[in-house]
């Protein structure tokens, strides 16, 4: 691999090439030895980096980095048996040739270093200053463990270039060492050469030759630039395991110059067996390497991790030419064409020395016969074996079948390994061939051959390294799919490994890992390869070997194959992995029953020094009778009687937070509610927010008391049950238990009436939460089967799966989980739009949601095991381990579980009794055990009030629990403990119960003065000082307090590797750490708890144990910031922020003075201390908590404090007084302190409950699973996070790509939808519907977060978010605003009497005067309306308003919308979506574009209109018969009197209220036929049809973009009257009158939400008193009313009131007004034909409107009692008009005066229209024109045929100039100025003389162009009455393109 001629393809037979090439190894001169499985199996190199797709580039840097930066040398030891040649150079430094090979001399030169060679440094005896350089194949020297070295030589020198010297001797003499001994690598070849970074070989690293722990941990331990091989490529890994040999110098692959890698060489070899094999032993360090190193990420490589676990034998041993071999001959192109199919096995074989196993000479086993298990298997074997079947056929086995475990797992992993997965299938099937069988077998047993004794195999890892094999194989057949352009050649069709090289090939494998993986070879079939297993296992001939396999592979082209795993720590842990949960606790239970776990107690009998332990115990009980030990003594309720001077509480650390929701949980609840909203906002009308007036809820959590007692407090304390309304202010606890549902055998009952409930109230929209969403997914089809005892399983889904529930449209169920993978299969109910992840706290560096605690989950765990973290939170304990292995040994048919419960509980007890007094038992407990319990029993002592920490001992199989309980509740009893510390079972089924004692305690801290109170969650038991021996399989969401310091998990059943489960149980520890102190600086300052490294008995044998504080603890140089003791009296170090740095190591010691002063000021506890030399621990510290260590590495003996001070300690540690505990405890004093000093200082002592908020509690893991968490995958995740995700699922293929570290949740989510199935017994099995989108349930949404960051208050607050929305969506803002300028109306003796009047009398009416005052509330800004002398105050009329505020402060009033209102595009329920035109299952309604064309004089042009006419509407339309032209819009006749439609068509102007403008009139119109068109510019045409496909639209023209509304007003009623003269035209051909086709319409607002009718009672005829009432109608019933009308034709003009809930009775008195009418018109287009809209008009349009129809003398009548509510729309409407300045693109507001400018001036044009600019002027700042008329009301502005708003200062006078029109009289009015408005032809100079002026009133003309100006100033004669000056020019700020409007003002003269 990287030789000269690697790649060509040899055509010998293997036979020959293996042994030519291990003779050529053997005997060479001339050239290097070549690898076998280069000859046989490697092509060319060039395609290897097209293959690998790294280009050339990378391979050569690489390469220059090996050979140059670390390539070590190989010095030989010659011991010149013959004198040297004649003629030689004989000196010394010098070789034969009389070349330099002195490193100082050759440093720079280039030196040629073959592939595979290193240079090495030789010391040579007689220049011991000097190094000489050789190259040496690096095969022959050991790895970083000093391992793994063949034996032999073989080297070359430098100086000559003399290459293949194969005996070291032969060397040695060459170089000229001149030994006088015997001549040795390891001896002479001191170091490896390196190149420094100026390119010169200086000295590297020691060659390790002797496996000394020392030397690999610190390489591990190094960054890869100072590691022996570099971190390159392929030797990434190789440096890093710590501990693991490094498989790179196994003599199969010459390492250090790679050409293009020798990883890369069998692509697919290396990378199948990549980082994924690691089975948790991979290393972090490899982590941070690799993410280092860009270049080693994309191919991990395999030869960091096939480790040979021992040096191969002598190289002849075993093989010779002779040797049988496995294969006759046509092996020439057969196997040797493996190339890239293979993975990364080949590495891991020495193809020197490997031998093929002897044939053995089975018995004969016929083929079909069955196996015999020998009976006494389990006694000899100490383990029960498990046989995986493999492939072919398994025999059947008989006989003693209890000891033996037969597994399908490998068969299914060969089988998913065999089917192609659907994601290749694009790059064709038929030339991409799923891997073979043989190479399965072949991959299998390389993969156990590297696997560590204490690693388990992994069916996931297995799966893995055959993708990547085929992936690597297949790379350039799937590129050449992938690119379109030309690819480097494939390779030619390569052979696969034949069925007859097979057994041969594995045991080549196999020959390297001292017998760890056993291969027999069978003939006929795997029967006689099992009764040869048994056989040896029975002979004792496979104690080391944890691996057999077995195949058969002759004569056949199918092979069989199976794998029996017969390691008894490997067979175990399988075995039992192989039990369902309920299997496992039968399994235990029947243990406990039978009484099988006796002998185990009477093994621990045994082991105590003074026989049984229980004997000890009855001892010390009656010793110590009637007094406690002293060094107990300090009991918490002394000492906060003592302390709690003056009544003041003594400890402040204690405070239970209140319940306030988090940012994060607000963002949360908000995310959960916008896909609510999205669901109801989609068109498949799954979900009708709208019709919902409120919120009801269930959750249901699984069958766990302490869960349901917490769930109920959550949501009683949340206030959502008042906030929602479903309960009063006093609540009782039986009111909140409805609204929570625990899912156990009561639970259907309950479930039903919510059922119920929801049945009978449809308007409730009702959220069913499931919590805990991953447990119990049993399909309730396969109930009955799984488990007849419990009829709990299957609820979940018999409940929550209901068809009842599925159809219900007012139930949205949210599942909430924290493990949400076995919800998010193929067969998922749930949307992936639907999930709602929780979300990262920090995005790109930002701190997304600023909170004051940080949380601590699982990633964070991890972290902190990482080298550069001070605090190790995640542990194992190895004694612990080591005792469970060697008694599982011991007792094989015990289950593991029972062992682990029983050693741990017996290390509690001695731990227990070491900590009273019985210092003997420190040797029968662990490390770790002891610091648990001392800490537990120290902590209260250190608090005033005696708060303690609590301990977590989890232990899943209840049975066990409940021993561990009696166990530990004895000795506790026996030690007089009762009062020190609860120990508490917790059982999912039962509540909690704690003692008297504690009760009362907890009742005082948390004051509570109820005395039936019992603590109910384990939240409460915050502060007290427990154990809690926490049972059940499963946790069940239940949280802890934060006096949680330990969290015990070493017996979680760490055989069950499922993703799931392992972050469940880590998940209890999650929690929340305050922000205020950051972790990493206060882990340096404070009392950090142990360290993971352990001690080993023997390094404490001298310690005393009583104290925990002088436990000495070896801390490693990388994590020295650890101390062994946190929360221990005596060596706790407190951070800064407490300000007291407590006691060192001797709690009574006398201090000297300075130490002393240190104390007081821990600042000065800086980094030089903790670097202290080992000998300052003589010294006992008492102000410096930790004592320094010195490295675990060191080898010297740990020196120990003199024993004077030992005697010392113990004699003060056997009656510690309570002052002297207190001393210990308290920052600042010094042990000659007073106890009653102590006293007081003891407030600032640290209790454990102020370190609890700032630090995570410590988890103890088993070993395997910490490994398991620990170790990363290639993609950087924890390997825990690629295991199969939850026991319900499986995976759908093992072609499945790594999960990886960059992934999001959603992106995980996707991965598993993608990756996972459901198994038959899942509930979502059924769901087949694979991704097609109606196979998702709609109203089902998934929240997944965390454990125990808070879900459950984020989905209460979204229950209340979700009603207060709900609440919102059906109430409005509508104005609500009195009418203005009432006092002001006309007090004529015409009123309309008739009160009752459902109609107007048209004769009546016609009398009624027209009342020309505005009283509309949004005119309150406008100028008023003179229509006879009025004495107005100026004060009467209000302070004109700044523009922006006219909006902000009009006053509105929330209504609920009634079930007549209009709504907008938000709103969707079943009755209106065909309305609407959306329909799930159809495509949006088609419609189709109309022109409609008329010609109108006044514009001189004709008017082109658009319909977009839907198909539904078209029959509202007539169109011409051959082409389809749309020729007219129906109108219905006079005549009439339907009750089934609307007959006036409504029109709605509208613009920028595409969504919010209300256009649905379904409900207003009460579902009656209708005719509503909106009318719509342009440039807004196709987002309308988007929102509103089943509308009509009239399209304005383009010239009317920039339009007002008057433009709009205008075009619809001029085309209404050109179609009504249509329908004349066309009915009249049908015989009908033209009078009878009815002539109006409806211009309505987009903002008209609800109507509403005024029901009168006038009491008597002439009664003053009114009683009236107001209630909602449809649409439809006022517009029939009015419809109905006598005589309606003959009024032109009809409206109604805006409603105000300030209408007094006087507004509603009068049925009928003749005034102004606004918003909602009816509009009679025949009678008002003459008079037009504004088209230029954008304010104030329809009071110009009613002006000029009430001058024509037509009727306009409003009719008072209905009334029309107008919604307050923020968007779009007159706002959407924005005056910027055209020029800049400053998009600051330009104000209004400057609107306007003198002509030809260098003012700044406006982008705006002239007529907008104009009006808003005027608005604004008419009285620089108008001076005299400011608030001068009785002299008003005399406005001819318009009405412009001249702001509300300023009253105008309206009069029209057209003949025969009604205007007011004017003769008594003087007028304080003219405004004449593009005045038209009527207006003529005699016209303008009846008005009479004031002297100095002003002239302001308006025409479009300076000529007209010119022309109306001579026509108008207007300069005999006014006078101009020049300036007195104006125009509007428009550029000339835009055609601003001229203005002329002049004086009266």
């Amino acid at each position: 691999m990287g030789n000269s001629y690697a790649g060509q393809l040899k055509t010998t037979r293997f036979e020959e090439v293996l042994h030519n090439s291990i003779e050529a190894s053997l005997r060479s001169n001339s050239l290097v030895p070549r690898p076998v499985f280069s000859q046989l199996y490697l092509e060319a190199e060039q395609q290897l980096s097209a293959l690998e797709g790294g280009s050339r580039a990378d391979n050569e840097d690489e390469e220059e980095e090996g050979e140059g930066a670390l390539e070590p040398t190989c010095p030989p030891n010659p011991y010149q048996m013959h004198p040297p040649p004649e003629g030689c150079c004989t000196t010394d430094g010098f070789c034969q040739a009389g070349k330099d090979l002195r490193l100082v001399s050759i440093s720079s030169e280039p030196i040629d270093v073959p592939a595979g060679f290193l240079l090495v440094g030789a010391k040579s005896p007689s220049l011991p200053d000097h190094l000489l350089v050789c190259a040496v194949d690096r095969r022959f020297l050991p790895d970083d463990n000093g391992h793994n070295a063949l034996l032999g030589f073989s080297g070359n020198c430098v100086g000559c270039g003399k290459k293949g010297f194969c005996y070291f001797t032969e060397f040695s003499n060459h170089i000229n060492l001149k030994l006088t001994t015997q001549p040795k690598k390891q001896k002479h070849l001191k170091y490896y050469l390196v190149r420094n970074a100026q390119g010169a070989l200086t000295k590297g690293p020691l060659i390790c030759w002797k496996g000394s722990e020392f030397r690999s941990r610190q390489t591990a331990a190094s960054t890869g630039s100072s590691s022996v091989f570099p971190p390159a490529e392929s030797s990434g890994p190789l440096a890093t395991f710590s501990g693991e040999p490094i498989p790179g110098t196994t003599p199969s692959i010459p390492m250090g110059a790679q050409q293009a890698g020798a990883a890369s060489e069998h692509p697919s070899l290396t990378a199948a067996v990549g980082p994924a094999v690691l089975n948790g032993k991979d290393s972090p360090k490899h982590q941070q390497l690799v993410k280092n190193d860009p270049s080693a990420m994309p191919r991990p490589s395999a030869l960091g991790i096939l480790s040979n676990s021992g040096p191969p034998k002598k190289r002849h041993k075993g093989w010779s030419p002779e040797s049988p071999s496995t294969t006759d001959g046509g092996y020439s192109q057969g196997g040797g064409n493996r190339a890239k199919h293979e993975s990364a096995g080949m590495s891991c074989m020495p193809q020197v020395g490997l031998v093929g196993p002897a044939p053995v000479t089975f018995p004969v086993v016929a083929s079909g016969e069955p196996v015999s298990v020998p009976d006494n298997l389990l006694k000899i074997c100490k383990a029960k074996p498990v046989i995986f079947k493999g492939h072919g056929n398994f025999p059947y086995l008989c006989g003693n079948l209890n000891d033996v475990v037969v597994s399908p797992l490998l068969y299914t992993c060969y089988q998913n390994s065999q089917s192609i997965s659907r994601a290749y299938e694009q790059y064709g099937a038929s030339t991409i061939q799923p891997i073979s069988e043989e190479m399965q077998l072949l991959l299998t047993v390389y993969y156990l051959v590297q696997l560590a004794a204490d690693q388990v195999p992994l069916m996931e890892d297995l799966e893995q390294i055959f993708l990547r094999s085929w992936r690597e194989s297949h790379l350039t057949e799937i590129r050449q799919y992938q690119q379109p352009q030309p690819c480097p050649p494939a390779p030619s069709a390569v052979a696969p490994v034949t069925s007859a090289q097979l057994p041969w090939l594995a045991g080549l494998a196999a020959s390297s890992c001292n017998d760890s993986v056993h291969i027999i070879e069978c003939t006929y079939s795997l029967a006689e390869g099992l009764s040869e297993m048994f056989r040896l296992l029975v002979e004792g001939k496979l104690a080391k070997t944890n691996y057999v396999v077995i195949v058969r592979a002759c004569r056949s082209p199918a092979i069989d194959s199976c794998v029996a795993v017969t390691g008894k720590y490997q067979a175990r842990i399988l075995s039992e992995s192989l039990l369902t949960p309920a299997e496992y606790q039968k399994e235990v239970n029947y243990e406990l029953v039978t009484g099988k776990v006796d002998s185990l107690g009477a093994f621990f009998s045994t082991l105590c020094p003074e026989g049984d332990i229980d004997i000890l115990l009855d001892k010390f009980h009656q010793e110590n009778q009637g007094h406690i030990p002293s060094s107990l003594t300090a009991s918490s309720v002394t000492k906060s009687a003592s302390l709690d001077v003056g009544g003041a509480p003594a400890c402040t650390s204690y405070n239970l937070e209140p319940h306030h929701i988090r940012p994060f949980q607000l963002a949360v609840a908000q995310k959960l509610l916008s896909h609510v909203c999205s669901i109801a906002d989609s068109s498949t009308q799954n979900l009708d927010l709208g019709s919902f007036e409120k919120v009801d809820f269930l959750i249901c959590i699984p069958p766990s008391e302490v869960t349901y007692q917490q769930t109920l407090f959550h949501v009683w304390h949340s206030g959502v049950l008042l906030e929602l309304g479903l309960e009063k202010e006093h609540m009782t606890k039986q009111r909140v238990e409805q609204y929570v549902l625990k899912l156990d055998a009561e639970a259907q009952t309950k479930f039903k009436s919510f059922l119920q409930n929801s049945f009978q109230n449809p308007h409730t929209l009702f959220v069913l939460i499931h919590d805990h969403a991953h447990w119990d997914l049993v399909s309730s089809a396969v109930h009955n089967l799984y488990s007849q005892s419990d009829p709990a399983v299957g609820l979940v889904d018999r409940l929550l799966n209901c068809r009842e529930v599925k159809e219900a449209p007012n139930i949205v169920t949210l599942h909430v989980t924290s493990f949400p993978y076995a919800l998010q299969t193929q067969h998922t109910l749930i949307s992936p739009y639907n999930e709602i992840h929780w979300p990262a706290s920090y995005s790109h560096g930002v701190d997304l949601y600023p909170e004051n605690k940080k949380y601590f989950g699982l990633s964070e765990f991890i972290e902190s095991t990482l080298s550069g973290h001070s605090l190790p939170l995640l542990r194992y304990d190895s004694s612990f381990e080591a005792m469970v292995t060697a008694l599982g040994k011991r007792f094989p048919r015990l289950h593991s579980a029972v062992i682990r419960t029983f050693v741990l509980v017996q290390h509690y007890a001695a731990a227990m009794m070491a900590v009273s007094g019985l210092s003997q038992m420190k040797d029968y407990t662990s490390v770790e055990t002891l610091e648990i319990t001392q800490n537990l029993i120290n902590s209260p002592k250190q608090c005033p009030c005696g708060h303690g920490l609590m301990v977590l001992l989890r232990v899943p199989c209840s049975p066990l629990a409940a021993v561990a309980y009696e166990r530990l509740a004895h000795v506790r009893a026996r030690l007089a403990l009762e009062e020190h510390f609860e120990i508490i079972l917790g059982n999912p089924s039962s509540g909690i119960t704690i003692g008297k004692h504690f009760v009362k305690q907890l009742k005082t801290w948390q004051k509570i003065e109820d005395a039936e109170w019992r603590p109910q969650t384990y939240l409460e038991l915050e502060g007290l000082p427990c154990i809690l021996i926490f049972s059940g399989m499963d946790p069940h969401g239940e949280s802890l307090p934060r006096s949680l310091r330990y969290c015990d998990l070493r017996l979680i059943n760490s055989s069950c590797l499922v993703r799931t489960a392992l972050e469940q149980e880590l998940g209890l520890a999650a929690y929340f750490v305050s922000n205020e102190v950051p972790l990493e600086k206060g882990a340096r300052n404070e009392p950090l708890e142990s360290d993971a490294e352990k001690l080993s008995s023997t390094d404490n044998e001298d310690e005393e144990l009583v104290t925990e504080g002088s436990i000495s603890e070896k801390r490693s140089p990388v994590k020295r910031e650890r101390s062994r003791s946190h929360d221990s009296a005596s060596s706790s170090l407190s951070s800064k922020a407490s300000s007291s740095a407590p006691c060192g190591e001797s709690s009574a010691q006398p201090v000297a003075p300075s130490q002393g002063e240190r104390a007081r000021s821990p600042q000065s506890c800086g980094p030089s201390e903790e670097t202290r030399a080992p000998g300052d621990r003589q010294r006992p510290h008492a102000s410096r908590g930790p004592p320094p260590v010195i490295s675990r590495r060191s080898p010297g003996p740990t020196p120990q404090p003199d024993s004077g001070l030992r005697t010392g300690q113990r004699s003060v540690q056997a009656s510690v007084t309570v002052s002297s505990s207190q001393l210990s405890s308290s920052g600042s004093s010094s042990s000659s302190m007073t106890p009653a000093a102590g006293t007081l200082v003891l407030q600032a002592s640290q209790c454990s409950m102020s370190k609890a908020c700032r630090q995570p509690p410590i988890v103890f893991l088993p070993k395997l699973v910490y490994d398991m968490v620990t170790a990363t995958d290639s993609s950087g995740l924890p390997k825990a996070a690629s295991l199969l995700p939850s026991h319900s699922v499986m995976w759908a293929s093992s072609f499945r790509p790594l999960l990886s570290k960059t992934m999001t949740s959603t992106e995980q989510s996707l991965y598993y939808r993608q990756w996972t199935v459901p198994r038959p017994s899942h509930m979502d099995y059924g769901n087949r519907a694979e991704g097609r989108v109606d196979s998702f349930h709609p109203r089902r949404l998934l929240l997944s977060g965390p454990p125990q960051i808070g879900k459950t208050g984020a989905y209460l607050q979204f229950l209340s978010i979700l009603s207060r929305m709900l609440i919102r969506l059906t109430e409005v803002d509508v104005y609500d605003e009195e009418e203005i300028n009432i006092n002001l109306r006309e007090e004529s003796d015409w009123h309309y009497l008739q009160l009752s009047d459902p109609w107007p009398d048209l004769e009546l009416f016609k009398k009624l005067p027209f009342d020309y005052i505005i009283h509309d509330p949004k005119y309150e800004d406008a100028s008023l309306i003179c229509s006879h002398l009025q004495s107005i105050k100026s004060e009467d009329r209000g302070m004109s308003r700044k523009p922006e505020e006219l909006y902000v402060r009009r006053q509105t009033a929330r209504m609920r919308l009634s079930k007549y209102a209009a709504y907008n595009t938000y709103h969707h329920c079943e009755q209106c979506h065909q309305y609407m035109g959306f329909h799930p299952r159809y495509q949006l309604y088609e419609s189709t574009l109309h022109a409609f064309a008329f010609s109108y004089s006044m514009l001189g042009e004709e008017i082109q209109l658009h319909f977009i006419i839907p198909k539904s509407k078209e029959h509202h339309f007539v169109f011409s018969q051959p082409g389809g032209q749309l020729e007219s819009m129906r109108l219905p006749l006079v005549t009439d009197k339907s009750h089934e439609y609307i007959k006036s068509p409504t029109f709605t102007p509208t613009t920028g209220r595409h969504e919010h403008g209300l256009f649905n009139l379904y409900h207003a119109m009460d579902g009656a036929s209708h005719l509503h068109v909106l009318v719509v510019k342009e440039y807004e045409m196709a987002i309308y049809k988007k929102y509103w496909p089943n509308h009509i639209m009239l399209v304005l023209p383009s010239i009317f973009n920039s339009a007002g509304v008057g433009a709009a007003h205008f075009l619809i009623k001029e085309l209404s009257y050109h179609n009504l003269e249509l329908e004349r035209n066309r009915q009249e051909e049908l015989g009908i009158k033209p009078q009878d086709i009815w002539p109006f319409i409806v211009i309505s607002d987009d903002s008209c939400v609800m109507w509403n009718v005024v029901d009168v009672d006038c009491g008597g005829e002439r009664s003053r008193e009114l009683s009236w009432s107001e209630r909602n109608v449809s649409l439809k019933y006022i517009m029939q009313h009015i419809e109905a009308s006598p005589n309606i034709t003959h009024y032109a003009l009809i409206g109604m009131r805006k409603w105000s809930s300030k209408t007094g009775s006087s507004e509603v008195r009068e049925p009928f007004s003749r005034c102004h009418v606004h918003d909602f018109l009816i509009l009679n287009v025949d009678l008002t034909q003459n008079v037009q809209y504004n088209q230029n008009r954008f304010m104030c349009d329809d009071v110009d409107f009613n002006l000029r129809v009430h001058s024509a003398g037509l009727l306009l009548c409003r009719f008072n009692r209905f009334s029309v509510m107008k919604k307050q729309i923020a968007v779009g409407g007159h706002r959407s008009f924005h005056i910027t300045s055209k020029v800049s693109d400053n998009a600051a507001a330009v104000v209004p005066a400057q609107y306007i400018c003198a002509p030809d001036s260098k003012h700044t044009f406006l982008a705006a229209p002239a007529q907008l600019l104009l009006e808003k002027f005027f608005q604004h700042h008419s009285h620089r024109f108008f001076p005299l008329s400011l608030k001068n009301h009785s002299h008003p502005v005399l406005s001819v045929d318009c009405y412009l708003n001249l702001g509300s200062q300023i009253s105008v006078c309206y009069v029209s100039s057209r003949p025969h029109s009604l205007n007011i009289s004017c003769s008594d009015f003087m007028f304080s100025g003219l405004l004449l408005y593009l005045c038209d032809s009527f207006v003529g100079a005699s016209f303008l003389k009846k008005f009479h002026f004031l002297k100095g009133a002003t002239l302001c003309v308006i025409c479009q162009d300076r000529n007209s100006l010119r022309q109306t100033v001579v026509r108008l004669e207007l300069e005999d009455e006014w006078q101009f000056r020049l300036r007195d020019e104006f125009q509007t700020a428009n550029a000339k393109e835009d055609r601003p409007l001229f203005f002329l003002t002049g004086r009266h003269i």
